[in-house]
């Protein structure tokens, strides 16, 4: 049996063939204010670009 390589090289060489797909955070464990526009305001954006035309505005 081989020697378990360590994390950080593990971690390396997955980057090296994937690249850097993932953040180092999730979106709940960063900060609200570095994003754009508050939760509630980006949902009633995306809310209100899902109407019908039928509907009007």
């Amino acid at each position: 049996m081989s020697t378990p390589e360590p994390d950080w090289q593990r971690k390396r060489r997955l980057t090296e063939v994937f690249g850097d797909v993932l953040p180092e955070t999730t979106s709940d464990e960063r900060d609200p204010a570095e994003q754009d526009g508050s939760a509630a305001e980006r949902s009633d954006t995306w809310l209100k670009e899902q109407v019908p035309p039928h509907h009007g505005s």
